[in-house]
């Protein structure tokens, strides 16, 4: 019994994962531009749809992987160069709007290129396993663990110890003071949407890899990383990790019980929901009183 608890909690700790390089990739954007960008998913999925193409046309693996984050990277960039800087000013709920219609932009397109045939994204790594604390994983589920925490750890140094990243911070905290100051913002903003997109492409390809590889699936993939995201209040990058491989956990382990099975998709939004009333456990409910 405890070998199948540690099957599905290592199956969760791996889709977690997922969550956490698409909650990472939200919250970078969110912090350097403003946008939470709602086509994070689809973006991911039109990278795990042209790895999949470019393996069928013959191509190595490596090349495949290449195609899919060179991909993320265009595809984002092209929102972030083209269209980002013209909402730059408009609420937020306008920004995320508009990010949503690219969302089902590509989605369109995804239609229109490839039909709803059953395919599979197979990975080199996904045949090779090592045995931890008596449970066999494949070298494709360590990879994408070690990816979430090295990205957590990358992007802080970066954010922290580069110029570029310490423009970036500068973006957060007032884009008009940045400006003021010489940032150049449309670089600086250009290379956070490129970030964000490569990330996008590496964690589509994993997912198409390890959960299915379909290109609805994989656009609603953002749902649970914005419930990840949310978990660090689209600022911290560690919560953000945190809450990506507790959200991946709860909803594999939830497999165990028929009872709960069925609530596996809710998982997200109860957690970020939880997770919001416990961040808001200090404030207290005031009216308007005129005074």
């Amino acid at each position: 019994m405890m070998t199948v608890y540690g099957l599905f909690m290592v199956s969760g700790l791996a889709v977690g994962s997922l969550y956490a390089l698409g909650g990472i990739g939200l919250v970078i954007l969110r912090r350097s531009t403003g946008f939470l960008n709602f086509s994070y998913g689809a973006i991911a999925a039109f990278s795990a749809m042209t790895a999949w193409q470019i393996s069928q046309w013959g191509a190595p693996v490596p090349v495949a992987w290449i195609g899919a984050v060179l991909t993320g990277f265009v595809l984002s960039v092209t929102f972030g160069y083209a269209l980002a800087p013209r909402l730059s000013h408009r609420e937020p709920a306008i920004k995320a709007v508009a990010t949503l219609g690219y969302l089902l932009i590509l989605l369109g397109l995804m239609g229109l290129l490839w039909d709803h045939s059953l395919r599979r994204l197979d990975l080199p790594t996904d045949r090779i396993a090592v045995m931890v604390l008596g449970v066999r994983v494949t070298v494709t589920r360590l990879i994408v663990l070690g990816l979430a925490i090295s990205a957590v750890i990358a992007m802080i140094v970066y954010l922290d110890r580069t110029r570029t990243g310490l423009n970036m911070r500068a973006l957060a905290d007032n884009r008009g003071h940045a400006a003021l100051l010489g940032v150049p913002i449309l670089r600086v903003e250009t290379i956070a949407w490129g970030i964000s997109g490569a990330m996008a492409g590496l964690t589509g390809v994993f997912f198409g890899s390890l959960v299915r590889l379909d290109p609805t699936v994989i656009t609603f993939m953002v749902i649970p990383a914005l419930a990840a995201a949310i978990c660090g209040r689209l600022t911290s990058l560690p919560m953000t990790l945190i809450g990506g491989l507790f959200i991946g956990v709860v909803e594999s382990m939830l497999a165990l019980f028929p009872t709960l099975s069925a609530y596996r998709t809710m998982a997200p939004y109860i957690i970020a929901g939880l997770i919001i009333l416990w961040m808001q456990r200090g404030n207290k409910l005031t009216f308007a009183t005129g005074d």
